[in-house]
């Protein structure tokens, strides 16, 4: 590729490609080039200005030699990430606000008067059958006082004022379009299924393979806590399927042999072997962006607030246009407060406002699946943590197997690994990248492998039965026993670390120590909640009272509690819920999904399981806690603008009312800083919040 430096400073690079135009799909195809450099942090391509901005860390050299090779032809790009991109709808958008400024404009300019008036009064008609409609379902709404204000001005013969009005209702009408379609675009692209593996079934095998080899009519088998990668018919198994992110369904649907499943929905319960029909991931972002732009999940509290508040507004606005009319006997002051209403900002400013603050979060690595739950974060008081992977660092290591029953380490971690490298828990995955490490392959020799929830894993090896999981599980669910002569060497376990046990035929064969540090941020993280409103901080594990102890002391938690199961985190919030609290549950594994579900506000940890991210409210990156600080300054920040808003549009427009009703601005004027005012509040609140 050819192109020019344009700007450059250490780590960051402002390039022109040299080329005639730009397209869409090439500029989606550079964007996507640049953004699988692991040294580029950051790329953003613009195809107009046919420029790009990259971001980097290393060398200038390496950046200059990836964009020297780089041809479009000889990137294969998804069709998924080229179809949905955004790109085209920011263009379409762009369009339609450029050429309708440019039309108005040039209509004031150019065209004589009797022509102007003849375009208004057919813009007019929109606006009139939409007051017209609504008076007839037995309504008064804002389209009724839009339809008087516009056929007033225009039965007074002030084209000027009508045309204005239209004017700017219908700028407002694309940025609230424009800036929905998006925050939904940008929020369901982050949503959007991204499974790089799945289990394809190979005979009586399962082979772990890339979910782009999987073709049509192959087999595949989906475990407990999976994502379901592919729509599909199932074939063997009997599951108990999560459908909330495609239909919106709080409890799970059941799935047997003939039942038909869909991608991106997730395995509860059970495990599944489904025969794939559709492997175009672009079926799973659709679905999406339907699912939330039919539920009311993108609207907060104060949204519909405002909504219902700026249709209550107008009835009390036509009265004041007939009181002021019948006392003044003035038709130019009536109509002063006709042409202002609280409505407009209300219903425009509301919901930019939220939706802003999604796409802000989005750009933190936050997921957030409506703006209720922002407002909710921002009311809430207590806030749970789940320990592993969530506290502690997303990737626990493996630093010693202690053999029982006189097999090797290396062995003893490759029964596990076979195990563990079916389910998704940030121990289990520890285990398997242990086994990784050290180069220990193996067959799938086991049988049938069962998870049970918070406990473990059960199958059987050679005809031997064999568990892996707590000691609860091991010793006192499976009865397991711990060889006589083994005993002081089991005491003398490091205390330091969490332990695995595995168990062969009732016998401990071998003690995984697993390091799970605290993350460095964790106390800082828990310290900035509580200035920034939270006034409960809670740790939930499955550990045990010792190690969770020594974790509360250095996280800084004011309470915590040990050895609990999926249910009694569950429990736990439902009381504090009872008590009048609001909670927010923050967890990584399947066994935090019930706690997900029942808090006020549930936060997944992105690299956790599937069902946590499928169940949770909001999603944020695994790579730092202080998203969660953001996440509460955006919420915070976004109650104090929507409060600032219904505060200025009172205060700004009941200021015009009276400036018009005591005769010092005339209607027009009234209008145009009514009307003006609304445009400058929904262009504020599309401003970021906290940067």
């Amino acid at each position: 590729m050819r192109f020019v430096i344009k700007h450059e400073i250490r780590g960051r690079i402002r390039i022109h490609v040299l080329q005639s135009r730009m397209t869409d799909e090439q500029a989606d195809t550079l964007q996507y080039y640049l953004s699988r450099q692991k040294f580029v942090t950051a790329a953003k391509v613009q195809e107009r200005m046919q420029d790009a901005v990259i971001c980097y860390v290393g060398n200038r050299e390496d950046i200059i030699h990836v964009l020297q090779k780089f041809q479009y032809e000889q990137v294969e790009v998804p069709d998924v990430f080229l179809q949905n991109s955004g790109r085209e709808l920011n263009r379409e958008y762009w369009d339609k606000l450029v050429n309708k400024v440019v039309l108005h404009m040039g209509n004031k300019l150019f065209l004589p008067y009797p022509l102007r008036a003849g375009i208004a009064a057919v813009k007019s008609i929109k606006y009139l059958w939409s007051g017209i409609t609504t008076l007839a379902k037995g309504k008064i709404e804002v389209p009724v006082l839009d339809a008087t204000a516009i056929g007033v001005s225009m039965l007074r013969k002030d084209i000027k004022t009508a045309s204005s009005i239209m004017f700017l209702l219908g700028i407002g009408e694309i940025l609230e379009e424009w800036t929905h379609k998006k925050s939904v675009d940008d929020l369901a692209r982050s949503m959007s299924l991204n499974v790089n593996k799945v289990w394809l079934c190979n005979g009586e095998q399962e082979v772990l393979v890339s979910a782009s080899d999987i073709k049509e009519g192959d087999q595949v088998r989906v475990h407990m806590g999976n994502v379901i990668p592919f729509d599909g018919t199932v074939i063997a198994g009997e599951a108990m399927v999560n459908q909330a992110s495609l239909t919106g369904e709080s409890m799970p649907v059941r799935k047997n042999e003939e039942g038909t499943v869909y991608a991106g929905t997730v395995v509860e319960e059970g495990e599944l072997t489904i025969r794939v029909k559709e492997v175009n991931g672009s079926s799973k972002f659709e679905k999406i962006v339907t699912m939330i732009e039919e539920s009311e999940k993108l609207k907060s509290s104060l949204e519909s607030k405002a909504e219902h508040l700026a249709d209550k507004l107008v009835p009390y606005t036509l009265a004041g246009t007939g009181i002021t009319y019948l006392l003044t006997r003035n038709a130019t002051k009536a109509l002063s407060v006709l042409m202002v209403d609280f409505s407009c900002a209300l219903k425009l400013a509301m919901p930019i406002s939220v939706l802003s603050a999604i796409r802000e979060a989005s750009a933190y690595n936050i997921t957030v699946k409506g703006g209720k739950y922002l407002e909710s974060i921002a009311e809430a008081d207590t806030i749970v943590f789940d320990k592993t992977g969530t506290l502690t660092k997303a990737q626990p290591t493996v630093v010693d197997v202690v053999s029982f029953n006189g097999e090797s380490a290396d062995e003893l971690l490759r029964i596990a690994a076979c195990l563990e490298e079916h389910f998704p828990h940030s121990m289990a995955k520890a285990v398997v990248d242990a086994a990784m490490t050290k180069n220990l392959v193996h067959e799938e020799l086991h049988s049938k492998v069962e998870y049970i929830v918070a406990h473990g894993i059960s199958s059987t090896i050679n005809d031997k039965k064999v568990v892996i999981g707590s000691y609860h599980f091991v010793f006192e669910d499976e009865g397991c026993r711990i060889p006589e002569e083994q005993k002081q060497r089991f005491n003398e376990l490091p205390p330091e670390y969490s332990h695995l046990y595995m168990a062969i035929e009732n016998k401990l064969a071998a003690v995984i120590c697993i390091e799970d540090p605290v993350r460095e941020e964790a106390a800082a993280v828990v310290n900035s909640l509580k200035k920034a409103g939270i006034s409960k901080v809670v740790m939930m594990t499955g550990d045990s009272e010792r190690t969770a102890k020594a974790i509360a002391a250095k996280v800084g938690v004011d309470e915590y509690y040990s050895e609990v199961l999926p249910e009694d985190k569950a429990e736990f919030v439902e009381k504090e819920k009872a008590a009048g609290r609001k909670v927010i549950m923050i967890g990584d594994g399947i066994n935090d999904s019930p706690a997900l579900s029942t808090a006020n506000v549930g936060i997944a940890i992105s690299d956790g399981a599937e069902i946590a991210r499928e169940i949770a409210d909001i999603t944020v990156g695994a790579d730092d806690l202080y998203e969660i600080v953001t996440l509460k300054a955006i919420s915070n920040a976004l109650m104090k603008r929507i409060n600032k808003n219904y505060r200025f549009i009172v205060g700004f427009n009941t200021g015009l009312i009276l400036l018009g009703v005591g005769g010092i601005i005339p209607p027009t004027t009234s209008a145009l800083l009514h009307n003006t005012s609304t445009l400058v509040i929904g262009l504020k609140s599309m401003e970021n919040l906290i940067s």
